[in-house]
């Protein structure tokens, strides 16, 4: 009996020990931020653009970690976040638009041509029989059940208020901090309690930090502020721990942070622009902070932390300056877009003791290969899922430095009318990616270009009348990609019935 019970303690000790050393995961998400939207050059050369930011943390990550030049996101916000969450392409879970606040209220602009697409506008949901929602597991359930602590701090539009999906609380997080339905804040000022004035909240307004009302303390730094008490515990508990700290700088609205406004406007950016570059640096100081933090803990080197924006930098002529769909160059075009501008992001992985330090992968991933890899740097071996995971884990990339994988191929899927306005590759479109050949199909006009990303990262010279044979495999792998996704199509006014698979 006796040795039964010491075999007991044992087995209890040695699952302690193999828990407390399990890496703690930080996912450190922007919104709306552009692969150029930072002094890190992610491209072959510094661009006027990252001479404009001032982003030292970000840096820092880069030359303690792995810096990804081609990963991308979807062109918005809330098929981008179903995506990781959930580790389906956007195709297959049909949430190809953000989500309103609202339930039950799709958020397509009216169309001449298309009708309103069937698709998912209520976003995810944990459980079943939720109307227009993808059902399925969420992975930071998955990190409780083995044992971490998970914590969700900002952000969250993974569906609209009033659904389960909505409240991080159902998907497997024990602590939430500001996380709902709401896609944006409705202020990132403190003097005006982030949107909660009496008599003048609205479905944007930023919950959970009452603490910050009428003070100088900008939403980015009262978030940051918050996600770090929320570590002391698991810390104390040597319990490892997952923290998705989710800003929503740099969305709209442009808030100047004052702290460094005035630097902005010294280099000469007007203000709406020098209030823009504000946010960026607000977030990289949270960054920052988050790498001080554990470093004082000393727990820096068993703590994953992963960079990641939600979809490309904000283009629109009406909220940005300068020239229209510009504001990512080299790239083309912005939020909202299939091109390279809307879908591709600034990415970095610190591991420490796996990552070589200052390394680059040069291999494309894409948003819904987080799922995998950050169960797998978990140590999961072993889940299940409601849903077909597509994506495919990038540890080891990390692991083994630049290794390329073998080519396989990517999918955008954007059937809804996103803004009022046609853009480059705004509204209705596809893209498909298979080595560093780029097909671009409009379902408005059934135009499909064709672009060579290695010599031509701009999109600017179409290839398909030069090489129609690429043109048509490029086409006939989007309509096979879209079929086995069971993805849905536009729908035209005149004819009532969906539009044909590309051909």
């Amino acid at each position: 009996m006796k040795k039964i019970i010491v075999l007991a303690i044992l087995l209890s000790f040695q699952q302690l020990f193999a828990q407390s050393n399990r890496p703690n995961i930080i996912l450190f998400m922007v919104d709306d931020m552009g692969w150029q939207d930072t002094s890190v050059p992610f491209w072959k050369e510094v661009t006027p653009l990252n001479k404009k930011y001032h982003t030292p943390n970000m840096q820092r990550l880069a030359d303690e970690g792995m810096k990804f030049t081609n990963a991308y996101a979807t062109p918005v916000c809330t098929p981008t976040r179903v995506s990781l969450l959930t580790g389906m392409n956007v195709a297959r879970h049909r949430v190809t638009l953000w989500t309103s606040p609202v339930r039950d209220n799709p958020t397509d602009s009216k169309d001449d041509q298309f009708k309103l697409v069937d698709w998912n506008y209520n976003g995810f949901s944990n459980i079943g029989g939720v109307p227009h929602t993808v059902h399925a597991t969420p992975f930071p359930q998955l990190l409780k059940e083995a044992g971490y602590f998970t914590i969700h701090v900002g952000k969250a539009h993974w569906g609209s208020n009033g659904t389960p999906g909505s409240n991080p609380y159902n998907l497997g997080f024990m602590v939430n901090i500001s996380g709902t339905g709401a896609g944006h804040p409705q202020s990132y000022l403190g003097q005006e309690n982030y949107g909660n004035k009496p008599g003048k909240a609205g479905w944007q307004a930023v919950p959970d930090l009452q603490q910050y009302y009428g003070t100088d303390t900008f939403l980015t730094e009262a978030l940051t502020l918050e996600a770090l008490k929320t570590l002391e515990e698991p810390i104390k508990r040597k319990q490892p721990f997952f923290l998705n700290l989710s800003h929503y700088a740099v969305h709209v609205p442009i808030n100047a942070d004052k702290r460094f406004f005035q630097k902005y406007l010294d280099a000469g950016l007007d203000s709406l622009e020098a209030g823009y570059a504000t946010l960026i640096e607000g977030m990289d100081k949270s960054l920052g902070d988050i790498m001080d933090f554990l470093k004082g803990k000393k727990i820096e080197s068993n703590t994953v932390i992963i960079f990641m924006s939600d979809n490309g930098g904000l283009s629109n002529p009406k909220v940005r300056s300068g020239q229209p769909f510009t504001q990512n160059a080299p790239l083309r075009a912005g939020k909202g877009s299939v091109y390279e501008g809307g879908i591709r992001e600034p990415m970095i992985v610190k591991w420490p003791g796996v990552v070589k330090k200052g390394t680059v992968a040069e291999t494309p991933v894409i948003i819904e290969d987080f799922f995998p890899a950050i169960l797998q740097i978990a140590g999961l071996k072993k889940y299940k899922t409601i849903q077909t995971v597509d994506g495919r884990s990038f540890v080891d990339n990390l692991k083994n430095g630049s290794t390329k994988t073998p080519e396989r191929v990517f999918l955008w899927h954007s059937p809804n009318k996103w803004i009022p306005e046609d853009g480059p590759g705004i509204n209705y479109y596809s893209a498909v990616r298979k080595g560093d050949w780029k097909l671009v199909y409009s379902y408005r006009t059934g135009k499909a270009e064709l672009y060579d990303l290695k010599n031509d990262i701009g999109e600017k010279n179409d290839l398909s009348g030069k090489n129609p044979r690429q043109a048509k495999i490029m086409l006939d792998l989007l309509a096979k990609e879209l079929k086995k996704n069971k993805a849905q199509l536009p729908v035209s006014k005149a004819t009532g019935e969906e539009v044909v698979y590309p051909k």
